[in-house]
């Protein structure tokens, strides 16, 4: 209206270095960016808009998450994981995601219990593969919210997202969703009731049964 100022309110602009090295994380998570592949700081520069210094600085960054590596005469490579190593970090899961669930559980509302549900109703629906692992990750991220620990929650995120990576391309979809429906049936069941130590006891279960997976892939793909 005549007279009135309207006054915009902005985002503040986030540094050069912490929007690619965001960017290129999520590329490394999703598999855009697969293993091995070499990341060409002047390529990466013109597709930011930005100098190479932040992007030298958003390597270095990706580096220290293990993400990366930085080889002598050949820049930044997308690092690969052996299965000892993703192994290893499903034990990491089974030891962060249960101390959250059972931190969690005590502190869940009936609206948190709701939206796991509804995740659940369209796992069912959803008939792409290529959903399903987001879907997973939503569903037991709602249940491992309610902890309210920002840090363990941050740290588990990060070891999911390297684990996805590899066992998004190295573990067959064979057994489809029907046995991972059903437990997280049960394991909503569980927390809606107030079952700590039987949810527990499931959730661990259910994160062995993926390291049984990788352990088969490795065996048919040898």
């Amino acid at each position: 209206m005549q007279g009135e100022t309207v006054t915009k309110t902005t985002e503040p602009k986030r540094p050069a270095p912490e929007v690619v090295r965001d960017a290129v994380r999520e590329a490394i998570l999703n598999g855009t960016m697969p293993e091995g592949t070499q990341l060409r700081q002047d390529e990466l520069a013109e597709q930011f808009g930005t100098s190479r210094i932040p992007v030298r600085e958003a390597l270095r960054q990706l580096e220290t998450e293990g993400l990366v590596k930085i080889e002598p005469n050949r820049g930044a490579i997308v690092t690969s994981l052996s299965v000892t190593d993703v192994l290893e970090m499903l034990d990491i899961r089974i030891a962060l995601e249960c101390h959250a669930l059972r931190l969690a559980l005590p502190n869940m509302a009936e609206e948190d219990l709701t939206l796991a549900s509804e995740i659940l109703e369209s796992y069912n629906r959803e008939p792409d593969p290529a959903s399903w692992g987001p879907m997973n990750w939503r569903f037991h991220w709602t249940l491992y919210a309610p902890c309210q620990r920002p840090r363990l929650l941050t740290m588990i995120e990060a070891n999911y997202g390297h684990v996805n990576r590899f066992v998004r391309t190295q573990v067959s979809l064979a057994a489809g969703k029907e046995r991972p429906q059903r437990e997280h049936q049960r394991l909503l069941e569980f927390c809606r009731n107030g079952r700590i130590e039987e949810a527990v006891s499931l959730l661990e279960a259910h994160i062995e049964q993926t390291q049984k997976s990788v352990r088969a892939s490795q065996r048919h793909r040898a």
